[in-house]
């Protein structure tokens, strides 16, 4: 657009500016790279007491905690946005629930890892250290529809819980999986999506906008990733650069919390930010292997799974 501007006021008529997609993979802005690194510690009571969270560069939307911690630092380091990204060697720009995205990610993976440790049930877990109502009435409305009960992940059924407040419009996912253990292929074929967006005005929109934040998300959770080597994009094109199928698409259930008591809150970002957080943990209480890193794809889930069988043969280590 900005390129488009500039060059219609230098000729004084209107102009429009077509890139090859080669030259879209290679010039158009990047959603940001980031490291998030969280520390958080138990009681005897198995309650999480402390929660120490740097984020660096993927900004500080949704890494505030909404759980009960009494002791809790919370640190975004280095944003990106603005202009002043000194971090990346190439511009960088938003993507749908901008920033979002990675803290939730690694926030809701920290808790189902807390959750292991301290022998619970993820749902439980969880439920433990909320008391804000809205979150919990979101919450158990998602498990109601769910249907199954969680257990001491893993499990081998492939079930995970991920929640979100995103700029006031609260979120609370859960998803089913199958992992094939011998390509990597993850394959989710359930979602269900609680939202509380204050009133709902336009149900249907809401409803839309949640199932098209669910199907863009098993894109940046799965495969959508750019690789470089040596200053060179090794994406081009679509062929490498793979976005989600029709035959990806899981059998999606949302349930509408109408919250009349508020003013309308945004729809059509909430719903994609835990979906990195709600199928890693699925996969994890599927196969037993923690994804720290996204997209998980099929390499990258087969090299998780030969360092865990790994771990797992030295006795004296204990796997989260």
């Amino acid at each position: 657009m900005i390129e488009a501007a500039r060059l219609a006021k230098l000729a004084g008529k209107p102009v429009q500016v077509a890139w090859t997609r080669k030259e879209e993979f290679f010039y158009d802005t990047f959603r940001p790279a980031a490291v998030i690194k969280v520390r958080s510690g138990l009681d005897r009571d198995q309650r999480i007491v402390f929660w120490d969270y740097d984020n660096y560069f993927a900004g500080p939307r949704s890494s505030e905690p909404f759980y009960d911690i009494p002791h809790q630092r919370v640190a975004a380091l280095g944003g990106w946005s603005g202009g002043g990204d000194q971090a990346h060697p190439f511009a960088v720009g938003a993507w749908r629930g901008p920033g979002s995205n990675s803290n939730v990610f690694a926030m809701e993976s920290q808790i189902d890892i807390m959750a292991v440790a301290a022998g619970m049930d993820p749902l439980t877990f969880r439920l433990t250290h909320l008391t804000d109502k809205r979150m919990r009435k979101v919450l158990n409305a998602a498990a109601e529809k769910f249907g199954h009960r969680f257990a001491k992940a893993p499990t081998k059924r492939g079930f995970g819980i991920a929640c979100t407040d995103y700029k006031g419009t609260y979120v609370a996912t859960m998803a089913e999986v199958k992992v094939n253990e011998k390509s990597g292929v993850v394959r989710v074929q359930r979602v269900v999506c609680a939202q509380d967006t204050g009133e709902v005005i336009n149900p249907d929109g809401v409803r839309l906008q949640i199932e098209g934040c669910i199907t863009m998300g098993l894109g940046y959770v799965l495969r959508e990733e750019i690789r470089f080597r040596g200053g060179k994009i090794l994406d081009e094109n679509f062929d490498t650069y793979e976005l989600p199928r029709f035959s990806w698409v899981p059998k999606i259930e949302t349930i509408l919390i109408d919250n009349p008591a508020m003013l309308p809150q945004g729809c059509g970002e909430p719903a994609i930010t835990p979906m990195g957080a709600v199928i890693a943990n699925a996969v994890y209480d599927a196969i037993g292997v923690r994804l720290y890193e996204l997209p998980m794809t099929p390499v990258r889930i087969k090299k998780a799974m030969k360092t865990i069988q790994g771990l797992r043969s030295n006795k004296n280590t204990e796997i989260l």
